[in-house]
């Protein structure tokens, strides 16, 4: 007597389902993600399939922040996490200008724009911003074609490939200029000033950092197309809205404040230091290649490079105190104050860049002088050029004008594009244990590098402006 009453309901669930088409067949097919950021994101079949390559999920063991979680112990996200977070802004910029009525996307035209915002960082190698963009080992991720023809053989490759999508999506990859001002448009959405990549991550280093930062989502409503760019809206029937202007000022705040507190966190530079000198020191020996990185993921680099520098004392002791947080600190400080743009070059040129071996022979100089192993002194510079470049983002200020950010002369945005570039210091870091002549072996460091540099010790000052800022009178 049962089956009838179960046919009929069945029957009955069938009449109330929508017709079956092939849109609905395809969104069956793909799948929701939950993320502890965005909530619920929305993947494709054919996106699905672009994660599941090796590429895509190697991705899952390189760490978006490199060693921060030496400071922030929650900051273990990864940059596969990431890419799906870019994937799922760059749709909702799209969704954006498409209900302004901005721009009318065709379906290729979203389906490159997702899988390029899904691919974007799959060149990275562990560490890699600190190995190029700190210490200058090699070209950056996104400057190397090798590295991309790497990660596309693959199975990247073979999938784009499959989806017919492989000629659209390599110019994305390679950085360079797009053949057509639409194609730079397209770019703009994942790869531009303020754009799905900055979006996501700021909101995810922030909260993985614990960090109780944030820009509102109306900052997606102000997402317009402007001489074939992608730009940000800041009027409204002809006159600017100063709300508006608040919205985007939050996220050049918010991207400020993460510099200082995260990316340029003095034990986070100590400890970026410290395996870029390991790093430096077993590709100089013969004993690892940067190439070798590429299939690699954090922990896997790690315990092969210690692998292989079994004979090599200096990095071995280098690696333990990395491992044991045992970090270099400070004994020459050196800021911008007073340095003019010629002599911040020099000191690019040398420290930054390693121009004919210049920082690697001063950091062996001072080991000798001191008589302490090599590696155990490390001279750390950044690029003088740290410009905040999302205020380079144009806006538009009324029918008729527009500009970039920053030339609005805006208070707080000067003040943030200042206090962005004195973040800036070269910095000598020494090793934790020079024995019972620690206190004197420093001392001898410090007044070596006041005169091997040329410049003033601004270690007891910074110390200074430190607890006055903590213990004011």
């Amino acid at each position: 007597m049962s089956k009838p009453v179960k046919t009929f309901t069945n029957q009955l669930r069938a009449a109330r389902r929508p017709p079956t088409t092939a849109a609905s067949r395809a969104d069956r097919s793909g799948k929701t993600i939950r993320d502890a950021v965005h909530g619920d994101m929305v993947f494709s079949s054919d996106e699905i399939r672009l994660l599941d390559t090796r590429a895509m999920q190697r991705l899952r063991g390189v760490k978006q922040l490199g060693l921060s979680n030496l400071v922030y112990p929650s900051a273990v996200h990864t940059r596969f996490e990431h890419s799906l977070g870019a994937c799922h802004l760059a749709g909702k910029i799209i969704e954006s200008l498409e209900q302004k009525g901005v721009h009318r996307f065709s379906q290729d035209d979203r389906r490159h724009v997702r899988a390029a915002a899904l691919l974007h960082d799959i060149t990275h190698v562990p560490f890699g911003h600190t190995f190029e963009d700190e210490r200058r080992i090699a070209p950056r991720h996104d400057a190397d074609p090798s590295r991309l023809e790497n990660a596309l053989a693959d199975g990247v490759g073979d999938e784009l490939k499959r989806q017919g999508l492989l000629p659209a999506i390599r110019p994305y990859l390679t950085g360079g200029i797009l053949a057509t001002t639409e194609d730079q448009f397209l770019r703009d959405i994942f790869a531009g000033t303020i754009c799905a990549d900055l979006l996501d991550y700021l909101r995810r280093d922030a909260a993985f950092c614990g960090l109780t930062i944030d820009y509102d989502n109306r900052i997606f409503s102000l997402f317009t197309r402007l001489g074939g760019r992608l730009a940000l809206d800041l009027q409204r029937h002809g006159l600017f809205r100063h709300d508006a202007l608040s919205e985007v000022v939050q996220v050049l705040r918010m991207r400020y404040l993460l510099t200082e507190r995260v990316y340029f966190h003095h034990a986070k530079v100590a400890a970026g230091a410290m395996l870029s000198k390991a790093l430096e020191l077993a590709i100089a020996a013969g004993h690892f290649r940067y190439a070798d990185l590429i299939q690699l993921r954090d922990d896997a680099f790690l315990h092969v490079l210690q692998e292989r520098v079994e004979s090599l004392p200096d990095v071995r002791q280098l690696l333990t105190s990395l491992a044991t947080r045992q970090l270099y600190k400070p004994v020459f400080l050196c800021t911008r104050d007073g340095l003019d743009d010629d002599y911040l070059e020099g000191l690019r040129r040398q420290f930054h860049e390693n121009a004919d071996g210049a920082r690697t022979r001063l950091e062996d100089e001072l080991c000798t002088a001191v008589g302490v192993p090599n590696g155990s002194i490390i001279v750390y510079c950044p690029s003088p050029d740290m410009a905040l470049k999302e205020a380079n983002v144009t806006v538009q200020l009324s029918e008729n004008h527009s500009a970039q950010l920053a030339s609005l002369h805006h208070p707080e945005i000067e003040t943030l594009l200042l206090r962005h570039r004195q973040l800036w210091r070269l910095v000598v870091l020494a090793g934790p244990h020079f024995g019972r002549h620690d206190a004197k072996i420093r001392r001898a460091l410090a007044h070596l590098c006041e005169e091997r540099l040329n410049l003033p010790n601004q270690i007891a000052r910074a110390r200074s402006l430190q607890k006055a800022l903590i213990f004011p009178a």
